[in-house]
């Protein structure tokens, strides 16, 4: 069992969303954790769609990955970080037209139905590619699938596309669901997608709005002698703090992706039977960013952004935002991604008075208040450490004259506004580094992505040579090569600044001692958990 000892270090490997949820937990909940092999663990968010392979997010992925599986899943000892899931083994192409997929023999759907390469091909073509929120980029140029067999599925590509960005890719887009329950139905509104039917190793039982899911045991899993649980409750409970009493009182044993609030860290972690762990997010990797409105005439120009990057104080986040738990970016790819990653690149360190020097060269003087211009900041709501930067935002812009007007709004106007509306000037968000840049990080600063696209460029940045890269890379088969231009768009990013890269951070699960096979793989949260067991 890999459990860490707090850190910088540890606690950076991780990060996708997960959706706030204002439902209150009734009174009266019956499940009591523990006993005949029931974990009981704590959900902070409560989705209504449960299929990851429309909705590929961290929330869906809690529940769904134990009952819909991908064709392969994050490893850390595995070939390419990858360990064989519905697929044994994958093979790109020279030319980058084509993967072969070699799948696994002997799997049924939870309704007794066998799985085969005929339900792969058309949950590519028809669900990942049109409808999925990541497929759609990933699977642009997907053509057709051939199905030689009923265990062998070939992707074709009307253009060159490298197998290194599928491969990557692998865990997060390729949720499988079945061809017979879906074909010929609306997809978006298939019953399907509240109460899934997958191979993986739990079946789901029912879902109680406010109170729980619930799912059991699949008995005739593919993998030998597992599951090692017979049921897994999801209990619903969006106060975090709600989440460290319970673990305390042993009404759950387990909360992911930081359901215990940081400051309750240090104070838990000494109470008998509890352990903190650090790992089993490394493939999950948020990033702390300053979104800019580059319509805006001051925000356009470089200098002013410069003055906006050395205002901020990026050990002060760390120790005072995230308490140490996280570490300072330093551009569009976190350091815990080591195949793409370059310290090469322009930096900004903290200085009030350089920052002062800039914006009085692009000839923003200070008023007789003192203030140089005034902006509307929106802090993303979705972590207590994205409101909390904001909020230190707005202190540190007004060091050097900048008078923000912080606004804070509830997730769906926030994406309204900053998303759709444009109505913006600087905003924080938190997106995801999933591995891959061309999987979430690029599309933060290429031009052209229509309004309403969630954690997307819609700050009307454009700059043609950084669009043609990007564009290169997304068609480079060579995976040097395209490492390669990787590196150069971190460098182009960084002297531009479409965008203010603050830090990096990870989760952390804490867990009833009672539980094992905790964070065994860099996607553990969001994995089948098929290993995971009580002791008894």
């Amino acid at each position: 069992m890999l459990s860490t000892p707090l850190s910088r270090r540890s606690l950076m490997k991780s990060a996708a969303i997960l959706a706030a949820s204002t439902t209150l937990v009734r009174p009266g909940f019956a499940w009591a954790a523990g006993g005949s092999g029931r974990l009981v663990v704590a959900a902070d968010s409560e989705p209504k769609n449960l299929n990851p392979a429309i909705v590929a997010s961290n929330g869906v992925f809690y529940i769904s990955s134990k009952i819909v599986e991908p064709l392969a899943e994050a490893s850390f000892k595995g070939k390419d970080g990858l360990e064989p899931r519905l697929a044994t083994a994958w093979e790109g192409s020279d030319d980058g037209l084509s993967g072969t997929f070699k799948l696994r023999e002997g799997v049924t759907w939870h309704d007794g139905k066998p799985f085969t390469s005929a339900d792969v091909a058309f949950s590519a073509l028809s669900v990942w590619k049109p409808l999925q929120n990541l497929g759609r980029l990933i699977f642009a140029n997907l053509q057709s699938v051939d199905t030689p067999d009923d265990h062998t599925a070939i992707f074709r590509f009307s253009k060159p596309t490298p197998f290194q960005l599928i491969r990557n890719a692998l865990p997060v887009v390729t949720s499988v669901v079945p061809k017979h329950l879906y074909e010929g139905t609306d997809i978006a509104t298939n019953p399907a997608n509240t109460k899934p039917v997958g191979t993986g190793p739990f079946v789901f039982a029912e879902y109680k709005p406010g109170e729980y899911y619930r799912l059991t045991r699949y008995d005739k899993y593919w993998a030998k002698d597992a599951p090692k649980l017979e049921e897994i409750i999801y209990r619903v409970l969006p106060d975090r703090a709600g989440a460290a009493s319970a673990l305390e009182a042993e009404e759950i044993q387990l909360a992911a992706f930081s359901a215990v609030p940081l400051s309750d860290l240090a104070r838990i972690a000494k109470e008998h039977g509890i352990k903190v762990i650090a790992d089993g997010y490394e493939a999950l990797t948020y990033q702390l960013v300053v979104e800019i409105n580059h319509r805006r005439k001051e925000l356009a120009d470089l200098k002013v952004r410069q003055a906006i990057a050395h205002a901020i104080d990026k050990k002060l986040v760390i120790d005072t935002v995230f308490l140490g738990y996280a570490t300072a970016s330093t551009g569009p790819v976190p350091k815990n991604a080591p195949q793409f990653y370059t310290s090469d690149v322009e930096t900004y360190d903290f200085d009030v008075e350089k920052a002062n020097a800039l914006l009085d060269e692009a000839g923003y003087k200070r008023a007789a208040n003192g203030t140089r211009f005034s902006l509307k900041l929106l802090p993303a709501p979705y972590f207590n450490e994205t409101k909390q930067f904001g909020a230190y935002l707005r202190q540190a812009l007004a060091e050097i004259g900048i008078d923000a007007e912080l606004v804070n709004n509830d997730a769906a106007a926030h994406q309204k506004a900053v998303y759709t509306d444009h109505a913006f000037d600087l905003a924080v968000a938190p997106p995801v580094f999933r591995g891959d840049p061309a999987i979430s990080t690029t599309i933060l600063v290429r031009s052209g992505t229509p309004a309403g696209v969630g954690f997307s460029n819609q700050g009307g940045y454009e700059n043609k040579e950084l669009d043609a890269l990007i564009d290169k890379a997304a068609e480079t088969v060579d995976e040097k090569t395209r490492t390669d231009l990787y590196k150069q768009f971190q460098k182009q990013v960084t002297q531009d600044l479409p965008l203010i890269n603050v830090a990096e951070w990870g989760f952390i699960t804490v867990a009833r001692d009672t539980v094992q096979n905790v964070a065994s793989n860099p996607r553990w949260a969001v994995s089948n958990w098929a290993d995971t067991a009580l002791q008894e």
